[in-house]
């Protein structure tokens, strides 16, 4: 099978998934009467590489190297992403690496939110030389690297090999012109992850935790024989908050971002922005770009509303609501303690 025909087979399986959730329903806020805030002074806004970023959402890597389909669908993040002032980060570019005919699928971006914060995105195996290749194609203003370990080894034709992935992320972190962003594909990250990232200079990540689109189950769709005990592997992204709490640089939580409430959970757990990729996926193909907008402008609008009723004006004071774990999330907190 082609690595285009692979991508769109990617997006058909994520698009009829119906993902359960990154773990939210697990914590729940104490309630303020009196919070003496006002919506108008809820300030969202965050700046990346000297540009605005409006507020704290972005559309999540997902799609590019399908060919028109995936150019189709590209075209209406990017577009939603240039009127909302929010950032979008591509699919894997090693499609076009691989194969310089499917560039436009990702270029498209580009075009589309020229002076926009657009991230570029590859594989953990990525060299820096396709890194610089990626952000070019793209001018990108930040590189994200996914590690997808579980995904490579539940795909038929996936790796099978993962030493030295760690060196090769210090080279991107000491040489690449533009910030690094390393993210997980849907299993979380672990604070023995983290710790590792940190030695090495990461100060970006993105913990992409179990509860949003399941690439395991994806490729498991794709083999004769599944390896179905993959299904389920993982950190959901509130136990992956929890994880990586004192890190100490950016933080996006994605993986299962339903809506408002389970971004403004985030916040609390240390969360600097929320990500997503399968609802926004979603929208554009139902939709186009006016869905994807719609739809953004909605789950913002009340981002601020549930802020307002904290008493919080800015996303650091939602870190200090006061709120309650109930379910697996107080067991994962009370057995993995903050440290």
């Amino acid at each position: 099978m082609s690595r285009s025909q692979r991508k769109i087979d990617h997006i058909k399986h994520a698009l009829n998934q119906e993902p359960p959730g990154g773990g939210y329903d697990d914590i729940r806020f104490v309630h303020q009467s009196l919070p003496e805030t006002d919506a108008a002074d809820v300030n969202l806004k965050q700046k990346f590489q000297g540009k605005d970023w409006d507020y704290p959402v972005m559309i999540n890597a997902m799609t590019g190297g399908g060919g028109t389909e995936t150019e189709r669908l590209n075209e209406s993040l990017a577009e939603a992403s240039a009127y909302l002032k929010i950032p979008m980060a591509v699919g894997s570019q090693t499609a076009a690496v691989k194969d310089v005919s499917q560039e436009h699928s990702y270029t498209i971006v580009r075009r589309k939110n020229p002076s926009g914060l657009i991230f570029a995105n590859a594989g953990m195996d990525c060299t820096y030389e396709q890194a610089l290749r990626c952000v070019d194609m793209i001018e990108a203003d930040a590189m994200q690297i996914h590690l997808n370990t579980v995904q490579e080894l539940v795909m038929p034709e996936g790796d099978r090999a993962f030493s030295g992935i760690l060196a090769g992320l210090e080279k991107l972190v000491r040489d690449l012109p533009v910030p690094l962003i390393v993210k997980e594909v849907g299993f979380g990250m672990s604070r023995d992850t983290i710790n590792k990232l940190s030695s090495i200079g990461v100060s970006r990540i993105d913990v992409g935790g179990r509860g949003g689109t399941n690439f395991a189950s994806i490729e498991n769709a794709r083999r004769s024989l599944p390896l179905e005990g993959f299904n389920s592997w993982g950190m959901t992204t509130a136990e992956s908050l929890l994880e990586v709490r004192g890190f100490g640089g950016h933080v996006t939580a994605a993986g299962g971002i339903r809506d408002a409430g389970d971004a403004v959970k985030s916040f609390a757990l240390g969360a600097d922005a929320v990500g997503m990729a399968g609802p926004a996926l979603r929208m554009a193909n139902e939709g186009g770009t006016e869905a994807v907008i719609d739809g953004m402008n909605h789950m913002i609008e009340e981002i601020r509303f549930i802020m307002t009723a904290l008493g919080t004006e800015t996303v650091e004071a939602v870190r200090h609501v006061p709120y309650v774990l109930h379910g697996s999330l107080k067991e994962w907190a009370e057995q993995r303690p903050s440290q």
